[in-house]
């Protein structure tokens, strides 16, 4: 069912559709079997969406990334963005050109989801999260409301990242408007790594595989595999791996 009041130009519709009134469609957009596309929501020219995806009221999927000249990083991206099946994009949710999105995704209201994002199948994006531009995802990984990805950031699978998290990928003052990618190194986050409210990761900062982040920590140096860190500047307090297997606990 498609509404008189919403415009589709694209004829690659798949069986059983719902376009709701006042979503957009454009030319060159392929829509796959029972897709619910709510009302208010506007989808760009080279944008794949898989079976039994909904996308919520005012969602916006294909902006093209603009600087207005107060951006000195050059944007690269291809103008297409593909979401696997069985998604749910949230209310207000933007995702720009050249994003990826796995199966069986949520993306919460108001995320927001930069070019070259790449983001794996059974993830979670919760409320207004930001990911940042070439930031990667791994499977089955939870970003809880209003944490903040950097760009260049990877993540590997089974992560859970809590709410208000922050990440960063420069160190330098930035006097001018020059930007050196060189020196933007975002932080690379291994597998099955918890890390808890409020905590902040500084660039470059490896985290090894089941490490644990704890609570407001500030992550200044890098967390081997398994290790619990905590304060300001994060300290390890304890090696899981060792705990669990009797060989004692590091102070």
């Amino acid at each position: 069912m498609i509404s008189p009041l919403a415009v589709v130009e694209t004829d690659q519709v798949g069986k059983n559709v719902i376009v709701y009134e006042f979503a957009v469609i454009r030319r060159g957009v392929v829509i796959g079997e029972n897709v619910v596309i709510h009302p208010h929501v506007v989808v760009e020219e080279g944008v794949t969406v898989g079976d039994g995806v909904e996308i919520f009221p005012g969602s916006y999927i294909g902006k093209k990334p603009k600087g207005a000249g107060s951006t000195g990083r050059p944007f690269i991206y291809e103008s297409r963005v593909l979401i696997g099946s069985d998604c749910a994009i949230g209310p207000n949710a933007v995702l720009f050109y050249d994003v990826q999105i796995g199966n069986n995704t949520l993306i919460g209201d108001g995320a927001s989801l930069r070019e070259q994002a790449r983001v794996g199948h059974h993830c979670i994006i919760s409320r207004h999260v930001t990911l940042n531009y070439n930031v990667s995802i791994g499977n089955h990984t939870k970003i809880m409301d209003l944490t903040h990805i950097t760009g260049n950031c990877q993540i590997g699978e089974d992560v859970f990242i809590s709410v208000l998290v922050s990440t960063a990928n420069n160190n330098n003052l930035i006097l001018t408007h020059k930007h050196d990618e060189n020196s933007t190194r975002g932080p690379i986050i291994a597998d099955r790594v918890f890390v808890g409210m409020g905590a902040a990761i500084l660039p470059g900062i490896r985290i090894g595989e089941g490490a644990v982040i704890s609570s407001g920590a500030v992550v200044t140096k890098d967390v081997a595999p398994y290790d619990m860190v905590m304060g300001v500047p994060a300290r390890v307090v304890r090696n899981w791996k060792n705990a669990v297997s009797g060989q004692g606990s590091q102070e």
